[in-house]
Formats: structure tokens, C-alpha cells, sequence
């Protein structure tokens, strides 16, 4: 592959996203790997946790690099590991978009701000607090594999529950089923999941890795919670921290046939549209 052909289709990924007409009702992702989507609703466009540069370590390159974020509204890091809050991707999009807001921990917020990102710009994602108007952004506490809080209270870890063009969509962020996750998720109406599958192991525990949900975990929690549809994540970059999504496919057909779940291609463009809209488009 010549130098060029990154590039070009880094390009190329940019260009579908901004050409991509999401009606309401609708969210169109991407996939970067990992945990690391980009989410489109109508004209805003959010990232969340994306960790594009350049690691010998991946299985497979990033659809993008950072120096091809130049369409975020928001930025959406759920902690501070570096698969995760990827600084070299942050400090590259707030020279691209000074406009760009940054939701993190408080404990990520030196570090994001030290790649060129105004204190303006950053907003400490506090699990008890909503954000925004037209797109409404819930920070939810995670445990990767134990909640913790700092001094102020804030959590170290979190995910997303992010209310956009009519949808609802959950980002876990890294987390294992904590006692009254269920209950706090039941009752949002979620239209799209998207939940770590990696789990974890003594093994790993023993390498610093620290682990999530497995795929039993993450079907359970979709459906003991209603989620529409449910896309697994955090499976595909690390060949020590990988999993096979197709556990987790064989887990729903087995226990749950019904439920809707959709295995994201690397690089696919997947629209969910929600049953209210599909309803409105059939009437």
C-alpha cells in the first residue's frame, strides 16, 4: 500500500460523513475500533473515544488519522486510557476545529487541556448532570472493574447516554454490570447499545489488563434492559484483549432470537433507524 492510500481514504471517510444525510429518527456510525465510533444525527457529528494514531500493536490500521477529524461538534472520551483518550488525536482536532466540545472525567481534563483544547471547551462529565439542548448528553457511571470516584466525587470512568435526532444511543464506555446499572438504564427508551464484549480474566488481570462485560454479560444487559438494537465493541484491535463477536451472535440466537443486534463491518456505514421513524416512513 503506498503512502497515498491512507490518506486517501481517510479522506474518503470524511467526505461520506459529511455527505451523509441522516433524517430524524435516524443515526448513522462509524466504526474506528475498539471503542471508538463516530455517531452522525442530523447535521451534528460526535466522537466517541477516537483512537486513530498510529500503534504497531493493532490488529489493523485506523480508518482515519487525526489529522483528518476536522468535522467533530463533540468529543466524547470515557477515560483516560490511551485506546481511549487518545492525546495525539486530541491535540490534532483542537487545532482542526477550535469549536469542538470535550466531555471527559475530571481526571482526564489536565491532559486534554494541555493539547491545545480551551478551558471553554471542556466539560467535566458528571454522571449527575445533563448537557446540552438540542443534543442531550448524560455522562453514566462505568466500572472498569470497579467504580471509582476522586475527591470531588466525579467518576473515574463513564459512559454515554446521548439523546440526538430523535435517538437515544448508550455508549458503556469500559465497564463490567455493577449493581443498579440495570435500573439506572431501564426506562431510557434506548434505541441503540453499543457494549464491550472483551470480558475479562485473571490472565489478563495478571498482564495490567484490565477487563469489561464478556458477551454473555453484554447480550443479558441489552435485553434485561430493552435496548432496540445492540452493537458489539471492544473486541478487535488487541490480539491479547480480543474476543469472537461471533460468541456473542451465537449467545442471542440461542437465548434471545428475537433480539435485534448487527455485527459492524470495519469501515460500514450503518444507519439505525427507530421503530417511531420507520412507523412514520411506512404511514
Amino acid at each position: 500500500m503506498s503512502q497515498s492510500q491512507p490518506q486517501k481514504q481517510g479522506q474518503l471517510l470524511i467526505q461520506e460523513i459529511e455527505e451523509t444525510f441522516v433524517p430524524y429518527g435516524m443515526v448513522a456510525v462509524w466504526p474506528l475500533g475498539q471503542a471508538s465510533f463516530i455517531i452522525k444525527g442530523g447535521e451534528t457529528v460526535i466522537y466517541i473515544d477516537p483512537y486513530v494514531s498510529h500503534n504497531p500493536d493493532r490488529t489493523y490500521p485506523a480508518p482515519i488519522g487525526p489529522e483528518h477529524i476536522t468535522n467533530a461538534d463533540y468529543c466524547l472520551i470515557t477515560h483516560e486510557h490511551s485506546d481511549h483518550m487518545d492525546l495525539e488525536a486530541i491535540a490534532a482536532m483542537s487545532k482542526a476545529n477550535p469549536q469542538t466540545v470535550y466531555m471527559a472525567p475530571a481526571f482526564c481534563r489536565e491532559d486534554i487541556l494541555r493539547q491545545g483544547v480551551a478551558p471553554e471547551r471542556f466539560v467535566i462529565a458528571d454522571t449527575e448532570q445533563d448537557y446540552g439542548d438540542k443534543v442531550i448528553i448524560r455522562p453514566i457511571a462505568a466500572a472498569h472493574e470497579e467504580l471509582e470516584t476522586d475527591e470531588q466525587g466525579y467518576h473515574r470512568y463513564v459512559g454515554y447516554l446521548i439523546k440526538l435526532n430523535g435517538v437515544t444511543v448508550y455508549h458503556s464506555g469500559d465497564t463490567v454490570i455493577y449493581e443498579g446499572l440495570t435500573e439506572r438504564l431501564q426506562g431510557e427508551s434506548i434505541d441503540l447499545g453499543l457494549l464491550p464484549i472483551n470480558g475479562r480474566d485473571a490472565f489478563r488481570n495478571s498482564r495490567g489488563i484490565i477487563g469489561n462485560m464478556d458477551y454473555r454479560e453484554a447480550a443479558e444487559l441489552a435485553k434485561t434492559v430493552g435496548i432496540g438494537m445492540t452493537i458489539p465493541m471492544h473486541y478487535d484491535i488487541f490480539a491479547g484483549n480480543a474476543e469472537h463477536p461471533g460468541y456473542f451472535v451465537d449467545y442471542v440466537y440461542d437465548h434471545f432470537p428475537e433480539m435485534r443486534i448487527h455485527v459492524i463491518a470495519r469501515g460500514e456505514r450503518f444507519i439505525h433507524v427507530t421503530d417511531a421513524a420507520l412507523s412514520a416512513l411506512k404511514s
